[in-house]
């Protein structure tokens, strides 16, 4: 592992440590603000959030913990798009789960057992943490990382096994997938739906920057 590794971990870590407060003085909220009845952007009481959901554009991102590109866009496109477009008022973003390998259910339960305040900060250790709990690398033991990785948010392992194994966590994960699926044709990550246009599956930052500028310059 690098020095930057090391570093980006105990960064991370002391963000959780304090409770998120990072992601809470930056504006993170569970703002599900939900639009008229059948709309396809509309957010649910499930979703976590971000932004003003009065925002003229509306951005849903499907995302794995353990999708590389996911992991990229999380770096390279993530603190642009939160701090030009959600922080400013003019994008309402969803973040909604669409598992690519068995370990990202239970990552995704850590995560949902954790304060709403402190959920976008575990996914962001999620994300670059991937080295220590996703099996696509190896010799890696998910099960054993994931562990790893909620105890630095700070729960126990007994905690940690349950939100890990918890059934209805499951179902959710599930059926998020198959409405993602069947609503927008999603089968891959990450995939940006932006005011109800999918852009393709693996998008890179420019290209869901272009489609936002061209959206907003409509407003």
């Amino acid at each position: 592992m690098s020095r930057n590794q090391i570093l980006i971990g105990v960064i991370v870590a002391a963000i959780l440590a304090l409770g998120g407060a990072w992601w809470f003085l930056m504006g993170q909220g569970d703002n599900a603000g939900t639009t008229a009845s059948g709309d396809t952007m509309a957010a649910t009481a499930d979703d976590r959030t971000l932004g003003d959901p009065k925002a003229p554009v509306r951005v849903i991102e499907y995302a794995a913990p353990m999708c590389p590109h996911c992991a990229h866009m999380n770096e390279e496109g993530f603190p642009v798009l939160k701090r030009d477009y959600i922080d400013t008022g003019k994008v309402f973003y969803i973040f909604r789960v669409f598992p690519i390998g068995p370990p990202d259910i239970p990552a995704e339960g850590i995560a949902r057992c954790l304060p709403k305040e402190n959920y976008f900060a575990f996914i962001d250790l999620l994300f670059r943490s991937q080295q220590k709990w996703d099996p696509e690398y190896p010799g890696v033991d998910p099960h054993a990382g994931l562990l790893a990785m909620g105890r630095i948010a700070g729960l126990t392992p007994d905690k940690i096994e349950q939100c890990m194994a918890d059934p209805a966590n499951q179902r959710r994960v599930q059926a998020s997938q198959q409405d993602a699926n069947t609503r927008f044709g999603v089968t891959g990550t990450p995939t940006f739906v932006v005011n109800g246009e999918v852009l393709p599956g693996g998008a890179p930052w420019s290209m869901v920057k272009d489609k936002l500028d061209t959206v907003l310059a409509k407003k």
